[in-house]
């Protein structure tokens, strides 16, 4: 069947052609324009229920969008690709979505070699492959290209093929005996019949359609909308036309020819689809029937009366309007607590159901009041199923946490259950003195109790145990060790497409585009970009304490990095007259990104200020979110003094490392950016870093916080449950590891004992619900498995609570920083031991260092030849261009050794 292209003015302003085109299976909106792509956008959440088959046709422009569409229900994402180099862009975005929902729609005329090169690829990637142009409407190379498509090069491709054509009939009947589905503008269709410089729908559709019968009529299922079969007729030429027209189901009748279905009866049907079987010889009209039956028995379907939800819909629809006074449908109808009522109450029968058969009867209460409470409200079946199908096509999976007030309600019937228990052990042994544990268990379900009845907050009591994932390393295969070794799923392609429109418009529009993003992500409205130095006083206010513990920190970071830093000048003479140095040279401008979010971090500030400043930068820029009355966390501005920063540029996230990377009116671009930050901080950089036009390089990749800690029988439980939720708390993507060394069961008991005590009095405990769930424990017989298996994790932070631990040193190959002994936490190194703590996640340990004085610098190296260096090494030089084909390379040397030689 022919697939129309429509304008998106015209999907969302349809006239009588548009609105006959929605009835086909398969249409494409052409969104090409900023404002097209806007105006979709905003209709397709408004409206839910729209075109459940819709295809939308996008610019390369607009890659950064699939998401959003897809996720809004659009069936599939065609990227459209008028020169060679979109192709490329197509195929690089394309790859993290399924094929069945992109595809790529490709100009003949100047992309038809770069297909042909890319085909193994191209039909790998996409199952929707469609092809434009003028060429593609010259019959000879149409023919041509369309044999290629058949080739057994294309053989691999399980989707299908799409060619543009423009109003000829005899192209749609050529293309469909090739297999390609022939795509006409809609601007090229028409209902009328008489039109010459266009195509009827209704003939375009009757050309792809094929019957063996002599009268020439074609085959029909009639469905309603559930797709239930409500029985078969047959359709002419006459009858298509006439149905698409006005869009109701019209037959023809073999005997009394052309049959408008329920003219003269009423019983009328409301045309929603056309479709074709496989064969091209079977048409399906999904229709909305009115009044009762299609059948002319008066039964809804011509096998029968109809059965199952969708029969009971209608009855349920039927009794809203006829229910007599008194009887319980019109009760529910008219009595809202009594409805809602019973939906709570066979939503919780469905909840406590212990057997299949239970669990069929009570999903059948609550389906039947479901849907008088859908009905009441005017929501029929078929716009949930509506919703089922469009949450169906979503990208982007919801954690699907409940909410609450029911999360309370399920602790409630638990402590129910141990109270019961507890009380039938007493009643088994009357002589048992009274439970301490019981007391306390019924306290707290009288306090709930009590709270339920009132509008109070229910209490957090009796939570979920706080803990790791727990496994044996001799029990596990080698697969399920590797994806041990994996870090929490980050969704890069979705958090891309977020991040990209974002650097888009603070490289475009600069300082404007800043506030306006930290208006919206920071909730709050700045006059200025950023905070310049000298920094007021007043600015940099914090208590003494708080002063001493700052200054004494950032003496001991200064020391350890001033170590690090050599401005010495390595000379060496590789041979007589050949002399090579190589010298450091600071990078001139940096921007250091501190995070803000949850917490206040001026020891990040002086982690990355510090090094910077020793390296010799010229300016150092400091980025960090504002605070919700728009100034900058005190501590930070005190650090950001002390490193000697020029600015701190208020904003975070990704607008923020576009400001630094491309510059704003009045934030200058810096050559380098460092510091840690979330998942799109994170992309951002990696963006910017690939981005010709920013010139900027960065530290390395972050990611979550991590921690593998690997203890023996030496360690400490409150050691080892402090360090692991000293990194837990930071975020819920955060992971630690814990990797026990020939540990008996209740030695890793009081680990897991001490974990869940220590987390459940932090304020941060919310966090570690989330972060430490995620987690692993893992049980191993050796010190040497233990090493080997941190070694293939490359964590970030590793401790090591053995009394031999710094004898390890020598065997640990990856991790960002090591933390050895019982008595050095994680925590001293995140804060004022010396060492940096901007550390490479994610297993980025194994290619990355942390930060240093090196993060800062840049190495130049310089050679001096005198002739008698250039003659002992000319020969090779010469010989080697030569060899590589560079003739310019050895002329360079030649010309000198020539003069060298002739001088002798």
């Amino acid at each position: 069947m022919i697939v129309p292209i429509i304008s998106t003015e015209d999907y969302l302003s349809p006239d009588e052609l548009t609105n006959s085109l929605l009835i086909l299976p398969q249409v494409i909106i052409s969104c090409t324009l900023d404002h097209e792509l806007e105006l979709l956008l905003q209709y397709l959440k408004e409206d839910p229920t729209s075109q459940a088959s819709l295809t939308v046709l996008l610019s390369p422009h607009f890659l950064d969008q699939t998401v959003s569409l897809l996720d809004l229900g659009v069936t599939k994402v065609i990227y459209k690709c008028s020169q060679p180099n979109l192709l490329q862009d197509c195929l690089n975005n394309a790859t993290d979505f399924p094929s069945d929902r992109v595809g790529c729609y490709i100009d003949l005329d100047t992309c038809k070699d770069t297909f042909i090169s890319n085909i193994p690829t191209l039909v790998q990637t996409f199952t929707w492959l469609g092809f434009y142009g003028e060429n593609s409407q010259k019959t000879q190379e149409r023919t041509e290209f369309a044999t290629r498509l058949n080739s057994s090069q294309c053989k691999v491709y399980s989707g299908t093929w799409y060619l543009s054509i423009k109003n000829n009939i005899s192209d749609i009947k050529e293309l469909l005996q090739f297999g390609v589905l022939p795509v006409i503008e809609s601007s090229n269709l028409s209902l009328a019949e008489n039109d010459s410089a266009k195509i009827n729908l209704g003939d375009a559709i009757v050309a792809g359609l094929v019957t063996d019968r002599e009268d020439q009529l074609y085959t029909t299922c009639v469905v309603d909308e559930y797709e239930e079969l409500l029985g078969l007729v047959y359709s002419s030429s006459e009858s298509i036309k006439e149905s698409l027209k006005i869009r109701q189901g019209v037959y023809q009748s073999r005997k009394r020819g052309l049959w408008h279905k329920g003219q003269t009866s009423g019983a009328t049907q409301d045309l929603l689809q056309v479709n074709v079987d496989c064969d091209r010889d079977v048409l399906k009209f999904r229709v909305a029937q009115h009044r009762e039956g299609f059948c002319h028995l008066n039964t809804w379907t011509c096998f029968g009366p109809s059965k199952g939800i969708s029969a009971l819909s209608r009855s349920i629809k039927k009794r809203k309007l006829e229910a007599p006074e008194g009887s319980y449908t019109h009760r529910l109808f008219s009595d809202h607590e009594l409805l809602n009522s019973k939906l709570m109450e066979e939503a919780e029968e469905l909840c406590e159901a212990k057997s299949a058969q239970e669990a069929a009867w009570e999903a059948a209460d609550l389906i039947y009041f479901a849907l008088v409470k859908c009905t009441s409200l005017g929501a029929s079946l078929s716009d949930v199923e509506a919703h089922l199908d469009r949450r169906s096509l979503t990208i982007t999976r919801r954690a699907g946490n409940a909410k609450p007030k029911w999360s309370k309600n399920l602790e409630l019937q638990k402590i129910s259950a141990i109270e019961n228990s507890k009380l039938q052990q007493q009643q088994l042994s009357p002589s048992s003195s009274t439970n301490p544990q019981t007391e306390s268990i019924n306290q707290a379900l009288a306090n709930l109790q009590a709270n339920s009845s009132s509008n109070a907050e229910i209490p957090p009591v009796a939570e979920a145990r706080i803990q790791m994932q727990s496994y044996f390393l001799n029990e596990i295969s080698a697969n399920e060790r590797s994806s041990l070794l994996n870090r929490p799923i980050l969704q890069s392609k979705e958090i891309q497409s977020r991040v990209e429109p974002i650097l888009h418009e603070v490289r475009i529009h600069g300082d404007a585009a800043l506030l306006d993003f930290t208006a919206k992500f920071d909730r709050v409205k700045l006059e200025k970009t950023h905070l310049a130095a000298p920094f007021p006083p007043e600015t940099m206010t914090i208590p003494d304490e708080v002063k001493k513990s700052i200054d004494l920190a950032f003496e001991n970071v200064f020391k350890f990095h001033k170590a690090q830093y050599s401005d010495k000048t390595l000379e060496i003479e590789t041979m007589p007259g050949v002399v090579c140095t190589r010298f450091p040279r600071p990078i001139q401008r940096v921007g250091l990104y501190v995070p803000g979010g949850s917490a206040i971090l001026p020891s990040s500030t002086y982690m990355l200020g510090i090094p910077a400043m020793v390296a010799g930068c010229e300016e150092i820029l400091v980025c960090t979110p504002p605070r919700s009355d728009g100034t900058i966390a005190p501590e930070v501005v005190y650090v950001a003094n002390k490193i000697g920063a020029s600015m701190i540029v208020m904003a975070g996230g990704a607008q923020a490392v576009a400001a630094m990377a491309y510059g704003t009116q009045t934030i200058p671009k810096v050559d380098k950016i460092c510091g840690p930050g979330n998942q799109y901080v994170t992309c951002a950089k990696m963006i910017v870093q690939n981005d010709p036009t920013a010139m900027v390089s960065i530290d390395m990749p972050a990611g979550p916080s991590e921690l593998l800690v690997i203890a023996d029988s030496s360690a400490t439980p409150k050691y080892i449950a402090s360090d692991l939720l000293s990194q837990a708390e930071h975020g819920p993507d955060s992971q630690v590891v814990l990797v026990t060394v020939d540990l008996d069961d209740e030695s890793v008991t009081a680990i897991e004992d001490e974990l869940h005590r220590q987390a459940s009095v932090l304020p941060r405990v919310d966090i570690v619900r989330e972060s430490i769930p995620k987690s692993v424990l893992l049980r191993v017989d050796t010190i040497d498995e233990a090493i080997q298996f941190s070694n293939d994790y490359a964590p970030e932070h590793l401790i090591i609570q053995t009394d031999s631990s710094v004898s390890l040193i020598p065997r640990i190959l990856n991790a960002g920083s090591v933390f050895l002994g019982h008595y050095s936490p994680e925590s001293c190194g995140d804060y004022a031991s010396g060492t940096n703590h901007t550390l490479p996640t994610y297993g980025y340990a194994k290619m990355y260092s942390g930060v240093n004085v090196d993060s800062f610098l840049k190495y130049i190296t310089s050679q001096y030849l005198t002739k008698e260096g250039l003659n002992l090494i000319g020969d090779a030089v010469e010989i080697l261009a030569h060899t590589e084909g560079l003739q310019a390379h050895r002329n360079a040397v030649t010309v000198r050794l020539q003069d060298i030689r002739a001088s002798k």
